[in-house]
């Protein structure tokens, strides 16, 4: 059964598909505004509960951040925020009659909870961001673990502390893959969970695991298959982020393509084979792959939707897309503009303007994407990374305390656009208390 949701069509309808870093900063702004004022009615679509910022999954999987303190509820922001908010996916579209379909969502059990719906649209966004891609690679989708949402984030979590209960309760010595992990791809999540797993694994067996030596049993692997990790960033970053990772036992294997994934080790094309326990895959993205069969939008070989300077899509100037499921032109490097959180937010931004302007009968200006660097994690205390652009009039390379600051306020500044100064404030002061009476890693 199919219902059909009648908004009111006295309003623009706009429609927002995807609730991440984008799509919910998008929502929240035109809501305050648009939809405060009635001047709209804002409606976001997406298929979890709960928002978490993608950037942190590395931390939710290496558990040094609890993922219950840290998402937010999609109904709960859509109260606050003057929109509307629908549980499910997308999963077809009408042009001609301007109307998103959403497939029906199912309970724990199987059972149906909210029907397939119809849900009509003057104004669509699509900003479902990205999933991880394996490139077809034999038994990536069976043994390794893809960093593409909090629930891969948390499943990995546990994997990991039950290994290292295993481990400690066992009577006769470790296997070959036992306790190693093996990261394929040595991008900024594969770097940032490597960091991150050295110090949160130490600070679980330091919590009763005294059978384990974390220097003489755990090993932990980068597989890159460029000749140097964070091969799109600076070169000198990349160097910096290698001086940091080896002192903390990371083992990285650069020029290695891998081949095969097996349940208890990797395979590259050089013949290596790497025991591992724990795979993981963050070598690569694509968009998700219902994106080529949207009513003939146009797609890339990512099955990213093409848009034009303004954001609209090619084929459609009623249906805009942004963040990683875009393919946006960035005249000045001749290229696409990548697939980051920054550029997200900037897009974001540029689209609550772009919007107000359409909506008063005024023409869209072009987007333009303003890099400002990036920063990469190497744990607790330490970070690396480059200003860039208009903030710092070239490049200006950053490491240790203050590039982890840095680090930081990006997450803080994402809050800042979803809940404003005070919440914010408050919000990190009581962090601050309460996590002194907390273990610094989850243990369950």
């Amino acid at each position: 059964m199919t219902t059909y949701i009648n908004l009111d069509s006295s309003l623009h309808r706009i429609v927002i598909v995807g609730g991440g870093a984008g799509g919910l900063e998008l929502a929240t702004q035109l809501g305050d505004t648009l939809g405060k004022k009635r001047l709209a009615q804002v409606t976001l679509i997406d298929k979890s509960r709960t928002h978490l910022w993608k950037p942190l999954l590395h931390e939710v999987a290496a558990g040094g951040m609890d993922l219950d303190t840290n998402e937010l509820e999609y109904l709960a922001q859509a109260h606050w925020h003057h929109f509307r908010f629908r549980l499910g996916s997308m999963d077809g579209l009408n042009r001609a009659e301007r109307q998103v379909y959403v497939a029906p969502t199912f309970d724990e059990k199987g059972d149906e909870l909210i029907p397939r719906r119809v849900i009509p649209y003057d104004t669509l966004v699509i900003a479902v961001g990205s999933t991880t891609n394996d490139y077809g690679t034999p038994g990536a989708a069976e043994y390794a673990i893809a960093l593409d949402t909090a629930e891969d984030a948390e499943r990995f979590r546990q994997r990991l502390v039950n290994a290292c209960i295993r481990a400690n309760a066992q009577t006769t010595p470790l296997r070959a893959e036992q306790l190693q992990v093996a990261i394929i791809g040595g991008g900024a999540t594969g770097v940032e969970l490597a960091a991150q797993l050295h110090h949160t694994t130490r600070q679980l067996i330091a919590y009763g695991l005294d059978k384990i030596d974390p220097e003489k049993d755990i090993k932990l692997s980068i597989i890159e298959a460029a000749e140097r990790i964070l091969p799109m960033l600076p070169e000198r970053l990349s160097k910096a982020a290698e001086e940091q990772l080896k002192p903390l036992g990371v083992h990285i294997y650069a020029g290695e393509r891998v081949t095969q994934v097996m349940a208890n080790a990797v395979q590259t094309q050089k013949g290596r084979m790497i025991p591992a326990e724990l795979i993981v895959w963050a070598a690569g993205i694509k968009a998700p792959d219902f994106l080529r069969e949207l009513d003939g939008l146009e797609t890339n070989r990512i099955n990213q939707l093409m848009v034009r300077p303004t954001l609209q899509t090619t084929l459609d100037e009623n249906i805009f897309a942004f963040g990683d499921c875009a393919s946006c032109p960035w005249p000045e490097k001749n290229t696409s503009v990548p697939p980051r959180a920054q550029a997200a937010h900037q897009q974001a931004m540029f689209l609550v303007k772009a919007i107000k302007s359409r909506l008063r009968g005024h023409s869209i200006p072009a987007y333009r994407y303003r890099d400002f660097g990036s920063l990469v994690s190497l744990g607790k205390h330490s970070t690396v990374g480059s200003l860039m652009g208009a903030l710092t009039g070239g490049s200006l390379f950053l490491e240790g305390y203050f590039a982890r600051l840095m680090y930081l306020s990006l997450y803080k500044m994402h809050l800042y656009e979803l809940h404003g100064f005070c919440k914010v404030f408050f919000d990190t002061l009581a962090r601050l208390i309460t996590r002194r009476t907390e273990p610094p890693v989850k243990l369950h």
